[in-house]
This record gives structure tokens, sequence and C-alpha cells, in this order.
């Protein structure tokens, strides 16, 4: 069994072939999936999404990029819609300098008040950094000494002092399929020195598919390419390693059912 931690099944990508992608994830093994949030105000849509799968669960919250659109959206607002029998996690939310699609002030804005639904809530924060490594972590160690909160770097591409950092205060630290990629080197080196009871697995379907479907739509299937090379950057199973980022994910997800063992 595997967790795709972190997927999009809301995006156009999979519009027409949605059953087909669940069953192809289910077939392989992935026996849960969470479809995460970028907007708060699409939820709706995710809404009817996980309530069509038993085995899809989702987040609330607003990505990075759309933070100017929605600078609006309250602690409150995502702490009301947290209460939704299927949303497990909060975020989407974080620090992306690479593209800057909004003001970086409003980002570091919403990211608060994420944190602050993540620490009221106790859901998992689900964080994207990129290219804003020193100033995720110093928004990280000031709000955790304000108490503290769960949360994932998902899709984790940045250095080895924010996974160090990450992992110091109680964050978890999820791999998609850039593991995978041929120069990527330095990041299997972060995921060796990664805790076994830190790690989790996600496609960030449809974006990032691993080797060798790279260049191709990715989608939550998937997920078992780069659990594979994660098993072996810690000389695992792959057996071994699906149980352990399976058992490290339902550790943080506390509010996802686990499903049922397989006859």
């Amino acid at each position: 069994m595997l967790v795709d931690s972190h997927c999009h099944l809301d995006f156009p990508d999979f519009e027409e072939e949605r059953d087909a992608v669940v069953a192809r994830a289910r077939a392989a093994g992935v026996r849960t999936l969470v479809t995460i949030s970028t907007r708060v105000r699409q939820f709706d849509r995710l809404r009817r999404i996980v309530d069509a799968y038993d085995d899809v669960w989702c987040s609330v919250g607003t990505h990075p990029h759309n933070a100017a659109e929605e600078a609006d959206i309250s602690v409150q607002e995502l702490i009301r819609l947290s209460q939704e029998p299927k949303v497990v996690a909060i975020g989407e939310a974080g620090l992306d300098y690479f593209y800057d699609r909004s003001p970086r002030e409003v980002q570091a804005a919403g990211l608060r008040n994420h944190i602050a639904a993540a620490r009221e809530t106790q859901l998992p924060l689900v964080i994207h950094a990129r290219d804003a490594d020193e100033d995720m972590e110093a928004i990280l160690r000031e709000e955790t000494g304000q108490g503290p909160f769960p949360f994932i770097l998902h899709c984790f591409s940045s250095g080895a002092a924010l996974a160090k950092a990450g992992v110091e205060l109680g964050g978890y630290i999820s791999f998609s399929g850039i593991l995978t990629f041929k120069k990527s080197d330095a990041l299997r080196a972060i995921a060796a020195d990664t805790p076994l009871d830190r790690l989790l697995v996600e496609t960030d379907a449809p974006f990032l598919s691993p080797q060798p479907y790279r260049g191709q739509r990715n989608e939550p299937s998937y997920v078992t390419n780069t659990a594979k090379v994660l098993a072996d950057v810690h000389a695992l199973s792959p057996e071994a390693m699906a149980d352990l980022t399976t058992e490290n994910f339902f550790r943080l997800f506390t509010k996802c059912r686990k499903p049922a063992q397989a006859s």
C-alpha cells in the first residue's frame, strides 16, 4: 500500500478521465490520495470530487501564486472549512520567489494565516517553498516559537539547511518525482539524511512526472516510481518504504481514515 500525499485531481488535466486515473492508482496499490487546494474560493469543486471517492481526501487553502487574489481569506474561514468531513489538511500555502506571482509580503501574510489555522485545528499544513529557503526557515522558527503546528515541506526541492530545520521543528519532508531525475543527486543526498520517520512521497500530479514518465502528464499511480527511488536511497525494499511512508502519513494526517485491508 502507498499514499499519494499531494496531487491536484481538480485540475483540468484530469477532467475527462478522473475515474480512470483514480482506478489506475488503486490498481498500482495507491490506496489513499489527497487532492490539494490551491484556491479557497474553489473549494466546492474539491468537495464534489472527494465526495465521489471513498479513498480521496482534500485540504483547504490558498497557493502562494494566488495569495494576492485571496488575500482576504481569514483564519476563521480556513478553520470553518477545515471542519468538513473529508478535509484532512490546511494549504497549500507558502513562499514562491521563483515566479513571484503574488507580492512577497502578501505570500508571507497568507502563510502566517494558514499556520494559525493549522495550529488551531492541528491539521497538517502543506507548505510550498521555492527559492525562499531563508525566509521560510525564519517564519517557521518564529511561528513555532508561538506554538507548535504540524506541517509538511511538500515536493521538496530546497536546500539541506531548510530540510534540517523542518525536521528539527517537527515537520515532515515529502519527495516528488524530482527525486528520480538524473541530475537530482543533491536532492537524493538530502533524502538520505532525512530521518525515516519523517519521509513522505507524493506526485504533485499533474506536474513533475518521475522517470521513466518525465515529460508526460503525471498521475497518482506514478508515486510508486518515486517511492522506489526513495527506497534505494535508504537501502530498503520498495515494500518496506511503502509501509514506512504510509505509516508516517497516517501518523501525521490524523483525520484521514485508513482504508480497509485488501483481501
